[in-house]
């Protein structure tokens, strides 16, 4: 008898120690990792941690609590990318599109941006103001070397349109620029003053250039791994919350209004180069998910 209870105690017991670990695995929620900045500091990304934040808060009520931290490693985009594509490390990244990206990993086909990473100024040594004012024709642009990160997906479509590119490190491009090692290096207007800003002290040659624009549409989306539809499902009905609410407006304007402001768009000279990196399911067809420079 004494046997039959002990037995029955240690029933109950192994009963209460699984259902407290399912509550406790229930609390914790969905564990969304993404890739740890690359540099210290780094502000580039902060409109999309708030993007990513905000539409995991609006989903808790239908999908559940969830839990947003970094990777352990910092990851330049290259790495991050593979590391999803294998369900290793992050389960959620950022990055501009491309067919090749969309074959091997589960897009959310909203721009994060709006676009307006395809709306390029430049940072430049200030000693070539001069010589890039004089620039008129696309042809004579393209005489002009551009500099850019390792493994940046812009990399191949400023080479497949007759570009010289020269890569490195994120951190390393700001010298290079501001001692002419290139003469562009080509930022979106939300990142070019702001990296001027930051890094001028050390580099005090670099400035942002003050009348040329590049432009190519360049959609910026997160990006899952093939078998993570239960994330990205998530994640888009978040984001579509938000467009819909209008705070997905106000991060875009929140994080992008003053660079667009200072850009002064209507005052440059605007040179459009393709974009045949992007796959038929790009929606331009929507208007409302893309950046007008014209409305500005």
């Amino acid at each position: 008898m004494l046997k039959y209870i002990s037995g029955t105690a240690t029933k109950i017991s192994v009963f209460v120690a699984a259902a407290l670990l399912s509550t406790a695995a229930l609390g914790a929620g969905l564990k969304v990792t993404y890739p740890a900045y690359e540099t210290a500091g780094d502000t580039r990304f902060n409109d999309l941690m708030e993007i990513m934040r905000t539409a995991l808060e609006k989903t808790t009520a239908e999908f559940g609590p969830f839990e947003l931290e970094a990777s352990s490693e910092k990851m330049n985009e290259e790495r991050t990318l593979s590391e999803l594509k294998n369900g290793k490390v992050v389960n959620i990244a950022w990055s501009s599109t491309s067919s090749d990206k969309e074959q091997d990993l589960l897009p959310i086909r909203i721009p994060l941006r709006k676009g307006i990473l395809g709306y390029r100024v430049a940072l430049i040594q200030a000693d070539k103001q001069a010589e890039i004012d004089k620039i008129t024709t696309l042809a004579e642009l393209k005489k002009l070397t551009i500099g850019q990160g390792t493994g940046w997906g812009d990399v191949k479509l400023y080479e497949s349109n007759g570009f010289n590119v020269t890569t490195a490190k994120y951190d390393d491009l700001f010298k290079m620029t501001a001692t002419g090692r290139f003469d562009l290096f080509p930022r979106g207007i939300s990142e070019a003053f702001a990296e001027q800003e930051r890094n001028v002290k050390a580099n005090p040659n670099l400035v942002v250039e003050k009348n040329i624009l590049i432009y190519y549409p360049w959609p910026y989306y997160f990006f899952f791994n093939k078998s993570d539809t239960v994330l990205q499902k998530r994640m888009e009905a978040g984001i579509r919350k938000m467009i819909k609410d209008g705070s997905f407006d106000v991060i875009f304007k929140k994080y992008n209004g003053k660079a667009i402001a200072q850009a002064n768009l209507k005052g440059r000279k605007i040179f459009r180069i393709k974009n045949n990196l992007l796959p038929k399911e790009t929606p331009f067809e929507d208007p409302t998910l893309w950046f007008n420079p014209v409305s500005q």
